[in-house]
């Protein structure tokens, strides 16, 4: 491969790369401004919440129409303008003075999100060759984690420049220093949507795009600039023979066109959706989320289980170059076996290590049940007095811990609507007050309410008494056992980011037939943010009725399908064209494309 085209695929991964990057800075870039906002914009809670939610309803949006408008304008246009929608929407947010612009700012960037999560694997599937077709969708994934790595070193830095400024004594200094703070952590993240809609521009088109719009010499042409020419030839005469038997099948006198129910479309898409559920359901956004929760409850200090965060993001972001290094190497089958297998393993040993402890769990509901008063609240300073009357209560089950550092959590719902309360200890001597208060709870709008339960009554949740769930007041562990279980949960995130998390775009971008993968691929992305929803609205529940334990075992039990799946289903796309994957799946290239 000549040096000019060597250098033409180099872009195309730098150009990927960007687009992992702004997905990941739209899903973290709020984490580090929210504080600010909430502390000059005069916002009330509702108000907050909505400029929060306004990413997620704008990526649900837009993925769910990103597969249609990808086959309609093209893939390199709908790059361009999900950048362009990503550059227009931070002048839009920094320079708002209102709640409306900061609104549609966010919403914007969420459009934005969701566009770029599907178009830019589509893509890359679509115009790398297959040898560095891998490397590619793995770069993307990789600065992806890089993004939200990004976006919170961005918020650290603002928080510490906060913190210098508190110590000034003046308070006028301080509100104007924590408006440019969050004005600027937006601005920041300006300069890579704008190289994104630079590099977008610069960049052929999908050469399948081109193809099947019956331009022919443009798609040899975007072919050659990253292929030599043998190869450019043998790519555009499997094309040409695909678009043929297709046609032939077709040509029946009749102009109804193939059945979207045959099995080379039928398979891969159910093989891709199932593969994009197993992914959510190994727990990976629960674990993230909650990932200092359960450091705490597992024996860590509240510093001690921050770091263990950090190192946990850490873990994501090297690890994840490993799976970038590997995939084209080993194949996308290999790793998410190992990956997979890595994951069960390690949840498992999470869950035993929680089982050990959560034994000796008391359930103090009944008596923080009787502290609500007709407000609907309870303020609770949890020391070692409360913890020796709540477990006094509790009969001998209460006494076997009496003499034991314990924590606290408390799951708490109004109407349809959970939470759960920061875990507070009792040998913590600066803890604030454990406060439940139907703020904390029940969501703003209908917007809001909808992804955290699409089943629930907003209105009844407004006027439904507080009912106290659960009150888990559990022995601390020492802290040997508490970095045992951060150890696990980073074996856990090293296996998902080398095996999962690099492949999963590579699973739903390669084999997604090319008639159906645009619009395949909005699905099958539809159908993982809605298990996504459906994990988080159960992961309380669960954790406060049967312990983390239970959680972490019911979500191994889950991965064992994906290792199944990727083991005897899965066939290895490594080094296979598009057109060769596709003619596996139809049953009639079973030697062309060998399942292991």
């Amino acid at each position: 491969m000549s040096d000019e085209k060597a250098g033409y695929n180099r872009f195309l991964l730098l150009v990927a790369g960007l687009g992992g990057l702004l997905y990941g800075v739209d899903v973290g870039i709020i984490a580090g401004a929210l504080p600010y906002l909430q502390a000059t914009s005069g916002f009330n809670a509702g108000q907050l919440s909505n400029v929060v939610a306004a990413v997620l309803l704008g990526s649900v949006i837009s993925t769910l129409f990103a597969g249609a408008l990808a086959d309609w304008i093209g893939r390199k246009p709908l790059m361009m303008l999900s950048g362009l929608l990503f550059v227009f929407s931070i002048p839009t947010i920094a320079l708002a003075h209102g709640y409306g612009p900061l609104v549609l700012g966010r919403l914007l960037q969420g459009i934005s999100a969701g566009l770029i999560g599907v178009v830019v694997p589509l893509y890359l599937a679509e115009c790398l060759a297959a040898s560095s077709r891998g490397k590619g969708t793995g770069i993307f994934q990789w600065l992806l984690t890089l993004g939200i790595v990004t976006a919170a070193i961005v918020g650290m830095y603002f928080s510490f420049r906060v913190e210098e400024v508190s110590k000034l004594g003046d308070p006028a200094r301080l509100f104007a220093f924590k408006d440019t703070a969050w004005r600027s952590i937006f601005w920041v993240s300006l300069p890579p949507g704008i190289l994104f809609v630079i590099g977008s521009l610069m960049v052929s088109e999908s050469p399948r795009w081109l193809f099947r719009r019956g331009k022919r010499d443009a798609a040899y042409a975007a072919l050659l600039r990253s292929r030599a020419t043998e190869q450019a030839d043998t790519e555009l005469a499997e094309m040409e023979q695909a678009a043929a038997a297709e046609k032939a099948k077709n040509s029946t006198g009749a102009q109804t066109r193939e059945s979207l129910l045959r099995r080379k479309y039928v398979i891969p898409f159910v093989l891709a959706c199932v593969i994009l559920a197993c992914n959510q359901a190994t727990g990976i956004n629960s674990i993230i989320g909650y990932n200092t929760n359960i450091l705490l409850q597992s024996g860590l200090s509240d510093v001690q289980a921050h770091w263990g965060y950090v190192l946990f993001t850490i873990v994501n972001f090297l690890m994840t170059i490993g799976g970038v290094l590997l995939v084209d190497r080993k194949g996308r089958k290999f790793l998410l076996s190992v990956g997979s297998a890595g994951i069960i393993v390690s949840l498992l040993c999470t869950g035993m290590l929680f089982r050990r402890t959560e034994s000796f769990r008391v359930d103090s509901r009944d008596v923080v049940q009787s502290m609500v008063g007709t407000a609907q609240k309870v303020t609770l300073q949890y020391d070692e007095n409360t913890a020796n009357t709540l477990l006094a209560a509790e009969g001998g089950a209460g006494d076997a811990i009496r003499k034991r550092a314990t924590s606290l959590v408390v799951i708490y719902s109004y109407g349809d609507f959970r939470a759960a309360t920061k875990v507070a200890r009792s040998d913590d001597k600066a803890a604030a007050p454990i406060e439940i208060t139907r703020e904390s709870c029940v969501p703003p709008n209908k917007v809001v309410a909808f992804f955290s339960n699409p089943f629930s009554d907003l209105e009844a949740a407004r006027n439904a008494p507080l009912h106290i769930d659960n009150a888990l007041i559990t022995p601390v562990p020492t802290a040997h056992n508490g970095w045992l279980v951060a150890i696990t949960l980073f074996v856990f995130m090293a296996f998902f980011a080398i095996g999962p998390g690099v492949c999963v775009w590579l699973a739903l971008s390669e084999l997604m037939p090319t008639r159906i993968r645009s619009n395949g691929m909005s699905i099958a992305l539809l159908i993982n943010q809605a298990v996504s929803t459906t994990i988080a609205a159960m992961f309380l529940p669960t954790v406060g009725k049967h312990g983390y334990s239970t959680m972490f075992f019911g979500f191994a039990a889950c991965t064992v399908i994906y290792f199944i799946t990727a083991a005897v289903f899965l066939p290895e796309t490594k080094g296979k064209t598009l057109e060769e994957i596709e003619a596996h799946f139809e049953g009639a290239a079973r030697k062309v494309l060998p399942t292991a």
